[in-house]
Formats: C-alpha cells, structure tokens, sequence
C-alpha cells in the first residue's frame, strides 16, 4: 500500500516565476538521473529483491523519500511557471508568445500542454524513459549503480544551484543536496557491507567460476591509446581491488586473434543471410534422396 501525505518534506516555494528556470529544474525532476528515475529506480530494486531484511528495508525506505523529492521538484516547477509570462524577450516579438517562449529559453510545452506545470520530461523536453531504470537483481551491481545515480544528480543539482540567485529556491536545492550527501553515503556503506557479509564479492557475479575466465588477461591493462601517463596509477600495477590477483601493464598490446576466414559462399547466400542454412537443405536433401533410391 501506498500513503500520501500532503506536507512537503522540505518548503519548495521561489520568490517569484521564472518560468526559463522551471524549465532547466525539470532536468533533476524528468531527466536521466532525475528524481523519478531514482524514485522507481530503489522502488524495482526492491520490489524484485527476495531477500528480507536490512538490505530489502534499506532500499524501500529511500525509494519512499524520493518519492518525495520528485514532488517537491513538481511543486516548485509548477510555482515558477505560476503567473510567469510566456515571453521574456523584446517587444519586438511579443506579438508572437510562441517565439517569444522559443527565444527566451522556456519550455512552450510547460504552458500548452501541462496548464502551467511540471512535465515527466528533461529540460530539453524529452520524455522520461524506463531505460533509466538499473535494477539487475545483483545487488552489489544495483548500489553502486545506485551511488553513482546520487552522484550524477548531486552533481546536476549543484550546477542549478548556481544558475539562480532565487532564495526559496536554493533553499530547496541546499536540502536536497544534503539529501544525495546522505544517499550517497549510505548506498557506499551498503556496498562495503554487502563485501563484509560475504553476499557479494568483487567481481561481479562473483560465482560465476573464475576458472571459466581466459584469467591470462583478467588483470592485464592493455594500454590502446598513446597516453602512457596511464601506467602510472594503481589500476596499472599492484594487488587489484578484488584481491585476486596482480595488475600488469602492456603498453604496445597486439592482435592475436589471427585473421578469420572468409565464409563459405553459397548463390542463394544472399536469400538466407548465412551459408549455413543452404548447406544444411543441401544435406538434408541428398540424405532424402539416397533413402528413395535404396527403397
């Protein structure tokens, strides 16, 4: 079950419209690594997981607050589009409030299509997709994926922070940018435990058997561009992060797959996009003949 309440987890209320700023705040509403991509994102996580517990809980309760944060975004969208005019620009085009708003850097769509509010769209007006979505059942694939989500949102948050000099809406930005502090947090500390736990280990799976690996080249560093600067980090040398073995570097690597051979031709190839099927009509044809001939 799902309960809603109506008070705000945080004031989302600007000074005044603005209406081109509502448009660049649907980018951490609608976008990629906006609020409701990360809001249904912890939401399948957790729905999928069969695991009860710490991990199950942890994944719903943030999945719930970004619930939240997908609201409070709407809300403050909707308010900078209240009462804010079509067109920003000169006289000369306000005639014409459609390219007035093309001009001035609004979304018309804001004002045609959604009455004056939030759309589920990108700040380029693209539509929110559920290819977003990461939610693989591997969970220590999921949280880092997870904090990386935190990360890409932080980082989009705090570039709009200094894009306005509007206080009520910074104060909503500041609030949650302490919130992908949090998260961010927490879903590294959920990765770390998962490690600690002996659930999940590096790499993922980690029970695929290693063994079944060419494990002549798992930690070779084949280094394609000319940068050998390259050589110089630890991902080049050393014990590698899943502690199984020791990073080597090749900075000249080759080709030693061989040159494939060409494949058989056959004239009616081209019907069947591959050589195989006509030889194996072929065959099966011949093997019908021989057995009329024996009958």
């Amino acid at each position: 079950m799902f309960f809603h309440k109506q008070e705000l987890q945080f004031k989302s209320t600007p000074d005044k419209p603005d209406a081109v700023y509502a448009r660049k705040l649907q980018e951490v509403l609608g976008g990629q690594y906006g609020e409701i991509t990360v809001a249904l994102q912890y939401s399948f996580q957790a729905w999928n997981m069969h695991l009860p517990g710490k991990y199950r809980d942890l994944v719903f309760g943030i999945g719930a607050e970004e619930f939240g944060h997908v609201e409070m975004l709407a809300v403050m969208i909707a308010q900078l589009l209240e009462k804010s005019p079509i067109g920003i620009t000169e006289d000369a085009v306000q005639s014409d409030p459609t390219i007035a708003a093309v001009i001035g850097g609004t979304d018309i769509q804001h004002a045609i299509v959604a009455g004056a509010g939030a759309r589920p769209v990108d700040s380029m007006g693209n539509p929110w997709s559920g290819s977003y979505i990461t939610a693989s059942g591997n969970l220590l694939a999921d949280f880092t994926a997870n904090a990386n989500a935190e990360m890409q949102g932080r980082v989009q948050v705090a570039r709009l922070y200094h894009m306005t000099d509007d206080h009520g809406v910074r104060d909503m930005l500041s609030f949650l940018l302490a919130r992908d502090t949090m998260h961010q947090n927490q879903w590294m500390a959920a990765v770390r435990e998962l490690q600690d736990d002996g659930l999940e280990a590096l790499p993922v799976p980690s029970n695929f058997p290693l063994k079944k690996e060419e494990r002549s080249v798992s930690y070779e560093y084949r280094n394609f561009s000319d940068g050998e600067a390259a050589a110089e980090g630890t991902w080049a040398s050393g014990p590698t992060p899943d502690g199984k073995g020791e990073f080597s570097y090749d900075g000249a690597p080759y080709a030693d797959g061989g040159v494939p051979m060409p494949p058989r031709t056959h004239p009616d190839s081209r019907l069947y996009g591959t050589t195989e099927l006509p030889n194996a009509l072929e065959k099966a044809a011949g093997t019908v003949q021989d057995k009329l001939k024996r009958e």
